[in-house]
Formats: structure tokens, sequence, C-alpha cells
């Protein structure tokens, strides 16, 4: 049996969209990040990183949203491309972990969370963020999909973070920028699946308010001490 621990963010919802997706049973399991409940002993034993999603497979264990998404895949056969595309679609798997992800969540904390705002860490995970965008941006002008033709993985992790893009980069026009990763949301936004996943979030209630417990919880160095 699969069981999914989830919240809303864009990391877990790439998975919600392949479980949704492959038509797979699973048992949707709510963890509510604002009220700490990542930081549990229960928890941080399936995910000693104490981040989201994490997936268990019966005695399988799996952390880390890109991992989950390349297990699911190959356990199903479902999104994986054609084998001669395997090497591109490691690689941008790889490149919407590595640089997608990390720069787009950073860009969005130094903008809006942080409680101080050096302007270089502002521009520079602001102007990083943007750079790979560009680049997805430039890789869907050659198809329709990131693969091609073929619908994959790699669209499903781009949807993940691309759906907050507008907030991430504080600008409310940013698709109009990116015209071919704005024909890809809408594609995939219009798909049964992505519906159902986004329907999650009516099963199970989430902590709203961002209080200071959310922030000790979400980002715990705010309150650390210096290091010595």
């Amino acid at each position: 049996m699969i069981r999914f621990f989830y919240n809303m963010a864009p990391n877990p919802m790439k998975v919600a969209l392949f479980l949704e997706e492959s038509g797979l049973d699973y048992e949707p399991v709510p963890i509510d990040t604002r009220k700490a409940e990542q930081h549990s002993d229960t928890f941080k034993a399936l995910n000693p990183n104490a981040k989201l999603p994490v997936l268990t497979d019966d005695e399988t264990v799996i952390f880390d949203s890109n991992a989950i998404l390349l297990y699911l895949g190959e356990k199903t056969g479902q999104f994986m491309g054609t084998p001669d595309q395997r090497g591109q679609l490691l690689s941008w798997m790889l490149f919407v972990a590595s640089g997608v992800g990390p720069f787009s969540g950073q860009a969005v904390h130094f903008r809006n969370f942080a409680p101080e705002k050096p302007p270089y860490a502002v521009k520079r995970y602001d102007f990083e963020a943007r750079r790979h965008w560009q680049i997805v941006e430039d890789r869907l002008a050659q198809g329709e999909w990131m693969m091609g033709d073929t619908y994959s993985i790699v669209d499903m992790a781009v949807w993940g973070w691309g759906s907050r893009l507008s907030y991430m980069l504080g600008d409310d026009n940013i698709m109009q920028k990116y015209p071919n990763l704005d024909r890809l949301m809408k594609a995939i936004d219009a798909r049964p699946a992505a519906a159902r996943a986004q329907a999650l979030k009516d099963h199970h209630e989430f902590k709203a308010e961002f209080d200071e417990v959310a922030m000790r919880s979400l980002y715990p160095q705010i309150f650390a001490p210096d290091p010595v």
C-alpha cells in the first residue's frame, strides 16, 4: 500500500499529480509543516531531513520529490519518455531538482520571509531563478512538452514549481515573459488529474496562520543563536 505524506507545497504537488495521472491506489497523509509535524521523531524516521514529500510503498521509503517521481515512473512504466530519451529525461529532472527548485525557493524566501533582505541576496536568487526558468522556456520552445512530444515526469516536476511563479518572483505578469511555460502550465492544469491533485486541499485542513510557531517550524535558523 502506498502512503503519500504531503502538504500543498510545490514539491508534494508534483507527486500528487503523478499519483492521480497513474491511477495508483494511495493513502494521502497530511503533514502540517506550520505546526512542526515534520519535526516529529515519527516523521524524521522516514525522512531525516524533515522535508516533504515522503512516499512509502510497503517497506520501501522514498523521500525527495524527484526521487519519488523517478521511483514511481520506473514502478509503473508510465511517463518516463522513450528509451532513447533516458539521458535527457534524467538531465532535465536533475536540472529541476538542483536548479529550478532551489533558486526559486531561495528567491521567494529572501523576498517574502527573511527578517533581513540583503539586496545582494534578493538580486542573486531572483536573477538565478529567472535564468533557470528562461532555460525551461527555451526548451519548451522546441516542443509541446519538456521531452518533445511526450508528456513525462519532467513536465510534472516543472508544473509543481510553475504554479507559484508569480508569487515567488513577485511579478504578476511573469508568464508574459515565458509564453511557452504558460502554455505548458495551462495544458497540465486542464488535465483531470491536475484538478484531482489540487483537490487534496479539500480533504485535509492545514494551518493558514503564518505566526511565530509557523516561522519557528519552517525557518528555525531565524531563531537559532549565531554560530560561535
